[in-house]
C-alpha cells in the first residue's frame, strides 16, 4: 500500500483547510493471545488492525482525527475534520499552546530479532504452553494453572508538513505462568517470571529466555508452601526487593510522577497529578546519591524502544535523576518548550486510532556495583520480598503501599524461612533516601509492562523499568503499619 501517497494527500487536505502543520500516521497492528489454563486451550485470538491518525495545529490549538477509509476521499474527510477539531479547540484556548515540531526527520527503525515469532508454528506455540501448565501441577493444592503468550508487530509510517518520514516495524513478546494453590483454609498465587510474565522487544528468544518449562514446577510448589508459611511480621525492617518488584516501584513512584503533562496540571485521569514541581528540577534530593534514573528509548529489549516517538521525534537516553536529585521529565515537544527544553521522544498512542500523549517509555535505574548476594550481608533483620501482589499509592504520588507474592526472612545476613503476605510502604522521597545498595548489572534486567493505562478514554501502553534488586533501610513493613 503506498502509504506515502496517501500521507501526502492528507497533508495537503490539512493545509488547504487551514492547517500551519499537519501530520499523518498510518499503524498495521497485528495482536495474538493464546492462553492455556488446566490443560484447555481457554484463549486464541488473533487479530489485525490498519488505519490512521492525523494531527492538524491551527492558531496554537490541536485537533485529532482518526479513521480506517483509506481511499481518498476518507483521506480528505479526515484531515478536514481534524482541522476542523483544532479550530474549534483554539476558540476555547486560553492561550495557544502548540508549535509545530522544531525538527523534522527521516529514517527506518526495525526491532532486531533473532526469530520471527510469527514464523513459529501455532502449535509449538500451544504445545510449549500445555507444557508449562503441566508441570505447574507439581502438587496436589495446584487449583489452577496458567500459561500465556503475547505477540505484537505493529508497522507504522509518518508523514509530517515540515518534511518527516519515517518507517518502523516494532516487535514485542511477552510470556508467563501462574499457578494459584488451596487449602489450610487459604489460597496463595504465583507468578513467573516476576508478577505479569517476561515482556520486551523482540522475537521468540523472549519467549525462550523465559524459560516456562524449567521453572513451572518450582512455581507451583512455591505456591503451595505458601499455604502453611507464617505470616510475614509487622515492623521496621531492612528490605531487599527483587528485580520485578522494584519495576513496579519505578513505574509507580517515579515514572508517573515524571510525566511533565502531569505535573504541569495538563492530565489528571487514572494515576493523577504528581506531587513533583518546575521549579524543583536541580533542586529536589528524589532519592540517594547512588539513585540514579534515566530515560533511554534506544534500550535493547526495552518495550518502548523505537526509532521515533509519535510526533516524529527522534529516540534518545536523557536524565530524570541524577544522583538522587530531580533533574527531568518525560516530555512532548509542547511541553517541553514550555520549560525550555527539548522533547525527549516520550509520546506514544495505544494505537492509530488514538491521540497521542505522553507516556512513560523506558525508565531504567542504573545498576549500582554489589553483586546480588551480597546485599543481604549486613542485613540483621530484614526480608527479601518478590512480585507484586498487590498496589496502591495516592493521586500525587506520594504516599504507597504494595504487596507481594512471596518473601523470605533475612537472619544475619543469610535468607531463612519463607513468609507470606509481605507488604511495605512509605512516602516517595523517604524509601527513595532509604535506597544504600543496588544490585550490579549481572542482575540487571529490562522489566517490561504491557498494560499502564492513562487517559481518557483511556489508553494502554507498553514500558519497561530495567532494574536491578535493591536494598533499603528502616521501611515499614507489615498490614496497616505506620513505622
Amino acid at each position: 500500500m503506498q502509504f506515502e501517497d496517501l500521507g501526502r494527500r492528507a497533508l495537503d487536505t490539512a493545509a488547504a483547510r487551514g492547517a500551519v502543520y499537519a501530520d499523518i500516521r498510518f499503524e498495521s497492528v497485528r495482536s495474538e493471545r493464546i492462553e492455556v489454563r488446566n490443560a484447555v486451550v481457554a484463549s486464541l485470538a488473533d487479530s489485525r488492525t490498519v488505519g490512521y491518525g492525523i494531527r492538524a495545529l491551527v492558531d496554537g490549538a490541536w485537533g485529532f482525527a482518526a479513521s480506517e477509509d483509506l481511499s481518498p476521499a476518507g483521506i480528505d474527510a479526515t484531515a478536514a475534520r481534524a482541522v476542523t477539531i483544532a479550530r474549534a479547540s483554539a476558540s476555547i484556548a486560553r492561550r495557544p499552546v502548540g508549535e509545530p515540531p522544531p525538527v523534522a526527520y527521516t529514517g527506518r527503525f526495525h526491532t532486531p530479532l533473532k526469530r520471527d515469532p510469527q514464523r513459529i508454528p501455532l502449535g509449538d506455540r500451544v504445545a510449549l504452553l500445555l507444557e508449562a501448565e503441566k508441570a505447574l501441577h507439581s502438587t496436589p493444592s495446584i487449583a489452577v494453572g496458567r500459561a500465556w503468550l503475547d505477540l505484537w508487530n505493529t508497522e507504522k509510517y509518518f508523514f509530517s508538513s515540515i518534511g518527516s518520514a519515517i518507517e518502523q516495524r516494532i516487535v514485542q513478546t511477552g510470556s508467563g505462568i501462574q499457578a494459584l494453590a488451596v487449602g489450610e483454609g487459604d489460597v496463595q498465587a504465583r507468578t513467573f517470571p516476576g508478577d505479569i510474565g517476561l515482556y520486551k522487544s523482540g522475537g521468540w528468544e523472549i519467549v525462550e529466555e523465559a524459560q516456562l518449562v524449567q521453572n513451572a514446577a518450582r512455581i507451583g510448589e512455591e505456591a503451595t508452601a505458601l499455604l502453611t508459611a507464617p505470616q510475614c511480621p509487622s515492623g521496621t525492617f531492612d528490605i531487599i526487593l527483587g528485580g520485578s518488584q522494584m519495576s513496579l516501584q519505578i513505574h509507580e513512584s517515579c515514572g508517573h510522577p515524571a510525566e511533565l503533562d502531569r505535573v504541569m496540571g495538563w492530565e489528571a485521569n487514572f494515576s493523577g497529578t504528581s506531587f513533583l514541581e518546575i521549579d524543583q528540577l536541580g533542586k529536589l534530593k528524589y532519592g540517594s546519591d547512588i539513585v540514579s534514573i534515566v530515560i533511554d528509548n534506544t534500550l535493547p529489549f526495552g518495550m518502548a524502544t523505537c526509532g521515533y516517538d509519535d510526533e516524529g521525534t527522534e529516540s534518545g537516553l536523557s536524565d530524570i535523576i541524577r544522583d538522587g536529585v530531580l533533574v527531568g521529565y518525560e516530555m512532548s515537544n509542547d511541553t517541553a518548550r514550555e520549560i525550555g527544553r527539548k522533547s525527549n521522544a516520550c509520546v506514544r498512542a495505544q494505537s492509530w486510532e488514538f491521540v497521542p500523549m505522553i507516556r512513560m517509555c523506558n525508565l531504567n535505574l542504573l545498576p549500582g556495583n554489589v553483586p546480588f548476594e551480597h546485599l543481604f550481608d549486613d542485613v540483621r533483620d530484614g526480608v527479601y520480598m518478590e512480585s507484586n501482589r498487590s498496589w496502591s499509592i495516592d493521586d500525587r504520588r506520594l504516599n504507597f503501599q504494595f504487596g507481594c507474592q512471596i518473601a523470605w526472612e533475612i537472619k544475619n545476613g543469610k535468607p531463612g524461612r519463607m513468609l507470606k503476605n509481605p507488604t511495605y510502604g512509605g512516602m516517595t522521597q523517604q524509601f527513595w533516601n532509604a535506597c544504600d545498595a543496588i544490585a550490579d548489572e549481572r542482575s540487571w534486567n529490562a522489566w517490561g509492562t504491557p498494560n499502564c493505562g492513562k487517559g481518557e478514554p483511556m489508553q494502554s501502553g507498553r514500558t519497561t523499568q530495567a532494574t536491578s534488586p535493591a536494598r533499603f533501610r528502616n521501611i515499614a513493613v507489615g498490614v496497616g503499619y505506620r513505622g
